[in-house]
């Protein structure tokens, strides 16, 4: 869709900054507040500075950047719960957020109740909230339990509840904030087409997420915010690709620091005794010998791990990776042929993992030292971490070679 062409703007932004007091130490009473007055000292911080930005009707626009950019205040700035210290915003059309799932849930009624509560705060009136209801009750695949109270569910019930009402709101706007994650691998799944389906609608989207792979999934456009204004804006490969590069130059420039901090600081009268080994440095290498923190499915990884330890003894390493939703990806025990390794006060290995067959998520890297019998020495938990991304339908931990042919 061209929407330069059509210059419909649905969402417009102009120099809005806004800032936020953090207390020290805030005195909630009247009595606190007079007699303690030195401890409602606060800073005052600019979280947005001067942004501006315009939306068009139909499109698609991704919000990044790292934690505390000010993404979700932009959002929220969106949907009126907050409002600008200076600027303009013009909102055209309903709006349906996805923010704060499950905000305005009564925990002793139940999940049907609920969806009536929850889709009149959206604004839907009774009529069209009971033409909805058996779309959003089958959408949140919670069946009989529909009936039971809201206390009785589990996270992730509650959440898909809350998703299943909002995503089922017919609304001209969709604001969505990092809560694509919420359910299984095929809840996600289906939530990512579900939104597909109401972008092909001509509903306006705006997604904040951490997952580029989800970004470039969904989006036309991309906006990236850093230090609380705009570092860039335009097609979402662009500015995905600049994105990932400065993450990338950002965590080698922390390596380093840490390379450099843990080696002039190490000294093994300061080990802890449940964990004899501490970590000087690590590095998690390309093909190439190039760090990096962002990763595509099929590359090379080559973990290079310098650790120290507080005593020489011979020690097997099971080296473990976990996606961050807890789901162990991978483990294996190396016992160096049976003979163990001999662990020094510096210790250098390489693990090598020559096809990386992990599908898009976040991952962690542990590694555990025991004994012959399986006794913990000590743990490294987790050392490092990596981001694989994915532009396909997949889904899932692991990527296997399947075919589908029709006969």
């Amino acid at each position: 869709m061209d929407v330069e062409k059509s210059k419909d703007v649905t969402i417009q932004v102009r120099n809005v900054s806004k800032s936020f007091r953090i207390y020290f130490d805030k005195g909630h009473m009247l009595k606190e507040k007079l007699l303690f007055a030195n401890r409602n000292k606060y800073e005052t911080r600019k979280v947005l500075d001067d942004i501006s930005f315009d939306i068009y009707k139909g499109e698609a626009v991704g919000l990044i950047g790292i934690n505390g950019c000010g993404k979700s205040t932009a959002l929220k700035l969106l949907t009126k719960i907050i409002y600008p210290d200076t600027g303009i915003i013009n909102v055209k059309g309903r709006v349906s957020s996805l923010l704060e799932l499950g905000a305005g849930f009564h925990p002793d009624l139940s999940g049907k109740e609920n969806i009536y509560i929850n889709a009149s705060i959206f604004g839907l009136k009774k009529y069209e909230i009971d033409d909805k209801l058996d779309e959003i009750i089958e959408f949140s695949e919670l069946g009989e339990c529909i009936n039971n109270p809201v206390r009785t569910y589990s996270s992730g019930m509650y959440m898909r509840l809350a998703f299943s009402v909002a995503i089922n709101v017919q609304a001209d706007i969709l604001l969505v904030d990092e809560i694509l994650a919420v359910g299984d691998a095929g809840f996600q799944s289906k939530c990512l087409q579900k939104i597909a389906e109401i972008k092909k609608q001509g509903t306006t989207i705006v997604l904040v997420s951490h997952s580029m792979n989800q970004i470039e999934k969904v989006c036309d456009r991309c906006i990236w915010i850093n230090n609380s204004r705009i570092a860039a804006v335009g097609e979402t490969n662009d500015v995905t690709q600049k994105y990932i590069e400065y993450i990338e130059e950002t965590e080698r420039k922390k390596l380093a620091a840490r390379h450099i901090n843990t080696s002039e600081t190490f000294n093994d009268i300061d080990m802890k005794e449940e964990s004899k080994i501490r970590l000087l440095s690590v590095k998690l290498l390309d093909i190439n010998d190039n760090e990096k923190k962002i990763w595509g499915i099929g590359e090379r990884i080559a973990i290079k791990l310098d650790f120290a330890s507080s005593i020489d003894t011979t020690a097997n390493l099971r080296f473990e990776i976990m996606r961050a939703d807890g789901i162990l990806a991978y483990a294996d025990i190396y016992d160096n042929c049976g003979r163990g390794y001999l662990l020094k006060k510096e210790n250098h290995f390489c693990f090598t993992i020559k096809v990386l067959n992990f599908l898009a998520g976040k991952f962690f890297v542990s590694i555990y030292a025991e004994n012959g019998i399986g006794g913990l020495i000590g743990s490294l938990t987790p050392f490092a971490e990596f981001d694989i991304i994915d532009d396909s339908s997949r889904y899932g931990v692991a990527k296997i070679d399947c075919e589908c042919i029709m006969n």
